[in-house]
């Protein structure tokens, strides 16, 4: 028996003057850069870095982050449609947005920015990693407030009834289980920055956001329904598999940086 049972019916739109609408999901994307361009401020203050060129990141990766995450979602989720009307890729408020193609976004702007600055791909990764795990938080939640992503039916006793897609039974909210998980990844990296002042091996904070993220990611998908149709019956949905390369890259980097750390304490 559910002790209780949340009703969600929230409009996803703030207010509408005429055809142009604020809406939640917008304002929490928006959040995601807005407190990333914060904390990546005290982070170069903190290693003597001119605003502009955290200013001139900032353009990178919004650039990467949106287009990575739009074409990841048209060619990962749905190619056949999308390779059929190429223009409703533009469409972004159309469909949605994949965290997958944004992860490979941020490695290809990061790529553009440390050859146009000459500052270390894994150097500028590192910090970037931080607010990627912050930013996931804001867009999960931007995912509760429209009402999807979420899980399968459930019997406990915190399930979401998602009024606004004529559900009746409760499913699990797992928009607020991966926005949680994303949350606790970011404290734990803005803690081992600042516990080291940002003096680590490179890489390091780069492998661990790859493997607590996708594993997070990983094992929350057993709980979501199908994103799209043709997963019915896999016994791993795209997003699992897509989450496997990213995990393994972090489980490498991390054992490399670990390798490297053991180096200098011999030679010390």
């Amino acid at each position: 028996m559910h002790l209780l049972i949340i009703p969600w019916d929230v409009n996803p739109e703030i207010f509408r003057v005429g055809s142009f609408a604020v809406r939640w999901y917008g304002l929490l994307f928006a959040s995601s850069f807005f407190f990333g361009y914060i904390i990546m401020n005290k982070i170069f203050k903190n290693e003597n870095l001119n605003d502009v060129v955290l200013d001139r990141l900032t353009i990178y990766m919004a650039v990467g982050v949106i287009a990575g995450a739009r074409l990841g979602h048209c060619l990962l989720y749905e190619p056949g449609y999308y390779l059929s009307h190429p223009l409703e890729i533009l469409k972004i408020w159309h469909g949605g947005l994949a965290s997958h193609g944004a992860a490979a976004g941020i490695l290809i702007a990061v790529g553009l920015f440390s050859h146009k600055e000459k500052k270390g791909y894994f150097w500028t990764l590192d910090r970037i990693a931080i607010v990627v795990a912050l930013s996931g938080f804001f867009i999960r939640m931007g995912n509760l407030m429209n009402s999807e992503i979420y899980g399968v039916e459930t019997t406990v006793p915190w399930g979401f009834v998602f009024l606004r897609n004529g559900e009746t039974a409760p499913k699990h909210p797992t928009q607020i289980y991966e926005a949680l998980a994303y949350l606790s990844i970011f404290l734990l990296l803005f803690w081992l920055y600042w516990r080291k002042k940002g003096e680590h091996i490179e890489g390091t904070l780069l492998s661990l956001a790859c493997i607590l993220i996708f594993a997070a990611r990983f094992f929350i998908e057993f709980l979501k329904e199908d994103q799209v149709a043709f997963e019915a019956g896999m016994k791993y949905n795209l997003g699992q598999k897509y989450s496997i390369p990213f995990f393994l890259i972090g489980c490498i980097g991390l054992y490399l940086s670990l390798k490297i750390k053991k180096r200098a304490v011999i030679k010390r």
